[in-house]
């Protein structure tokens, strides 16, 4: 964490797990039976309630910087449809941020080019962002650095640099907490995306940190 990002948010939780060696896969054996049994305890009346509140605590962080958050959307969509499919890589991390109401991202651990960094972003800055978008920073927002660039702003998304696919093998999901939002919950959801990799993806957790 920068110095910039200490004065700005001095008690902000982040968390980060990385998962070696595992492998991809569109709908492997059994995981539609697990995202079931996670949907079905997601739906609850008083954890929906909880997860809601979560997600309007990150719309209203969005909004400050003018952008609208994607969890209210997503949520709608998981209550009505229940969880997409994609792949283990992505499902897991949708499962993550429905089940604990929290901002997550999944990316490809080797793609990072030096160590990470969580700082407050210029004015104008630039960051590739996933499927060819172009991420223009306002003064103040969160951002994650590599060694080189920006590699994702909390308001505006992961870049394209880092994006999963089917040759990742190491992955690091990482969450972003907004002010309001507790770090336990962070843990939560980092844990259901591990915990999701492991056993369907044959990795092994290497790590799961919350700062």
């Amino acid at each position: 964490m920068s110095q910039k990002y200490v004065a700005a948010f001095p008690d902000l939780g982040f968390g980060l797990t990385f998962i070696s060696g595992c492998r991809d896969a569109e709908n492997p054996s059994g995981f539609d039976q697990y995202k079931r049994k996670l949907l079905r305890k997601m739906r609850r009346r008083e954890t929906l309630a909880q997860i809601s509140e979560r997600i309007a605590t990150y719309a209203e962080f969005f909004q400050h910087f003018g952008f609208d958050c994607p969890l209210t959307k997503h949520l709608k969509r998981t209550i009505n449809s229940g969880f997409p499919r994609y792949s283990l890589f992505v499902d897991a991390h949708f499962m993550a941020e429905m089940c604990a109401g929290i901002l997550v991202a999944v990316t490809d651990f080797n793609k990072f080019e030096g160590n990470l960094t969580l700082d407050v972003a210029d004015e104008n800055e630039i960051c590739d962002g996933m499927g060819g978008r172009e991420f223009v920073t306002g003064k103040g927002e969160i951002v994650l650095r590599d060694d080189k660039e920006i590699v994702c702003v909390l308001c505006q998304g992961a870049d394209e640099k880092t994006r999963v696919s089917q040759a990742t093998e190491n992955v690091l999901f990482y969450a972003y907490a907004v002010p309001g939002i507790d770090r336990s919950h962070l843990k939560t959801g980092l844990t259901i995306a591990a915990d999701a990799m492991v056993e369907f993806g044959g990795g092994k957790i290497e790590f799961l940190t919350i700062c």
